[in-house]
């Protein structure tokens, strides 16, 4: 079986292919998360998602399978990104409460040329928050690598998502058994 390298810091992704029982290793590289401000928004992702990709290729030049992922949450078609400080975190929570939202997770597999790419979307809803409860989940959680300042498998999912449409690990950074079906398709 050829490598797998995953090019994320991010660890539900790493937690999520291990469930999978996918043999990976993960490889970094700083890259710019700014796009192109003509992008339709499900391109964003994928964008960002082959920028790093693509640095991890560079770096390697061999016959490894990469997986890149970027994560994007989307609010009145304004794309929200990770929160700066606890202010912008809890302006973004503020802005979420009571409201549907899409979460957008951008795939690139790379294997040489050859490359994958997709977008996934779950629909969001999160229920009314109080202040009170969005500075208890900032403050505790400290969400400020997360992008619209949440993570569904912690306290704030549990509480405050009245509903969801779509893949929940899509949510969480990668939907992972799509992942894992492109996986299935190089091989």
């Amino acid at each position: 079986m050829q490598k797998i390298i995953l090019a994320s810091q991010s660890p539900r992704r790493r937690q999520l292919l291990e469930w999978a029982e996918i043999d990976f290793e993960v490889e970094v590289s700083d890259t710019d998360e700014t796009y192109p401000k003509h992008l339709a928004i499900n391109e964003v992702p994928v964008f960002i998602a082959r920028n790093k990709a693509n640095a991890i290729l560079q770096k390697r030049n061999d016959d490894s399978i990469i997986i890149a992922a970027d994560t994007i949450v989307v609010l009145n078609n304004k794309v929200i990104t990770k929160p700066i400080d606890r202010n912008d975190a809890i302006s973004i929570l503020q802005s979420l409460a009571g409201k549907k939202h899409e979460v957008i997770t951008g795939v690139v597999v790379l294997k040489g040329s050859r490359e994958i790419s997709f977008a996934d979307i779950t629909q969001v809803e999160f229920h009314s928050l109080t202040n009170e409860q969005i500075i208890f989940y900032v403050d505790k959680y400290k969400p400020y690598d997360k992008a619209g300042a949440y993570a569904i498998q912690e306290w704030i999912g549990v509480v405050g998502i009245k509903s969801i449409r779509g893949d929940f690990y899509n949510v969480m950074g990668l939907p992972v058994s799509r992942v894992v079906a492109q996986l299935q398709a190089l091989f």
